[in-house]
């Protein structure tokens, strides 16, 4: 069998997995989708965030729905995967597959195509909940979906090989959730996903600008708010260039650091 096929079946073991682990279901896949709801219908009544150029209004879920957007994509890539995979070291798993004739790129692809199927999953759910129960008004142009795929699936890319990454700082399969969730959790406070960006003070701002979750909130904005909104930026506009810059520079540590450090079995187990 060649590597991609072993990929493809790893990939469906792998999905499978996933969705049998409902508290992991719960906490990655279904928790931006809770966090909509939760801001939308509590925010219903507060004022409107802002108006579009054709008069339409601007409301709550209009407004975080992209944050929850990036925030998926952190949770399926970074958050799911590093958790996952520390706790398959500790339980044995890895020591398994080790012994096994499955190539390690088969084994990559397993999981990429696990991140990338729940990610979608993920993304069509947050939409239809955005659409159908806020009446959220959705791009109808298809150059902006085809951006949106873009820095979509580029940051995809990039919070998974971080994902990969960040498995090797647990030391166990028990602490893999202490070490790893408070990285998401604040990431994801500093990074526009539930605050405003541009209410942050300066230098939190600097700080979280050096991260991927800032530029792909970013991103997501540019397709899902209206062009105005882009004056609320610290740059005072979209700034797309630098989207795809710093998602593509983390992209590169990622995997630098994936390939350097990857290893079935801990050297100190």
């Amino acid at each position: 069998m060649t590597v991609l096929t072993l990929g493809l079946d790893r990939a469906r073991t792998e999905v499978r997995t996933f969705f049998r682990a409902g508290d992991t279901v719960l906490f990655t896949f279904a928790f931006p989708v809770i966090m909509l709801l939760v801001f939308s219908t509590a925010f219903s009544e507060l004022p409107d965030f802002g108006e579009a150029p054709d008069g339409s209004v601007v409301d709550a879920a209009t407004y975080y729905l992209p944050g929850m957007i990036a925030s998926g994509v952190l949770l399926i890539g970074v958050q799911s995967l590093a958790v996952d995979i520390a706790g398959e070291r500790a339980d044995g798993t890895m020591k398994r597959l080790a012994s096994t004739p499955l190539p390690v790129a088969s084994w990559f692809l397993g999981k990429i195509g696990q991140v990338l199927v729940t990610g979608a999953l993920q993304l069509v759910l947050l939409l239809a909940v955005a659409a159908l129960a806020f009446g959220v008004d959705l791009p109808t142009d298809p150059g902006t979906w085809a951006r949106f795929a873009g820095i979509w699936l580029l940051g995809l890319a990039t919070t998974s090989l971080l994902g990969v990454a960040l498995s090797r700082l647990p030391r166990s399969g028990r602490s893999a959730t202490a070490v790893i969730v408070p990285i998401t959790v604040v990431l994801q406070f500093v990074s526009g996903v539930y605050l405003p960006f541009s209410q942050l003070p300066g230098w939190l701002q600097s700080v979280a600008s050096a991260f991927p979750l800032r530029w792909l909130a970013q991103g997501a904005r540019s397709v899902f708010l209206p062009p105005e909104f882009a004056a609320a930026e610290p740059s005072g506009s979209w700034d797309l260039p630098s989207v795809v810059l710093w998602l593509g520079v983390w992209l590169v540590v990622g995997l630098v650091v994936t390939l350097v450090t990857f290893r079935w079995i801990r050297q100190d187990d």
